[in-house]
């Protein structure tokens, strides 16, 4: 069974940091890219940051790259987000899960089930 265990969220204030991490267990995960999803209030989760199953290449959307730093340890079966210089557009709570390996689907979660996330609210 996939489990994915997000922490590492909080209150942050703008400007400030915070260091998610996401525990994942069920499958074989250093064959995985994986990635972080973010879901704001009142709208969809979306893709925010992934990192090839080697960790040698990330992909990150606009909005947060230069700010956000994406990681793994496959002997840990984890990867983390280190998010700084947070505004509030960065709320929402984040999530991570596996990601497709093709070009057209690279940034779509391969799993359908979803851990329950980790909240982080950033004040202005």
């Amino acid at each position: 069974e996939v489990q994915l265990v997000e922490s590492g969220g909080g209150l942050a204030q703008f400007g400030g940091s915070l260091r998610l991490s996401c525990a994942a267990s069920g499958f074989a995960f250093s064959n995985y890219n994986m990635g972080w999803f973010r879901q704001a209030p009142g709208k969809e989760r979306v893709f925010v940051a992934g990192i090839d199953w080697s960790g040698s290449r990330t992909d990150y959307v606009e909005s947060v790259e230069g700010r956000f730093a994406i990681s793994r340890d496959n002997a840990e079966n984890t990867i983390y987000l280190q998010m700084n210089s947070l505004k509030p557009e960065d709320t929402g709570v984040y999530y991570c899960n596996a990601l497709w390996h093709t070009d057209e689907r690279k940034r779509k979660a391969f799993f359908i089930s979803w851990g329950q996330g980790t909240q982080v609210t950033v004040s202005s």
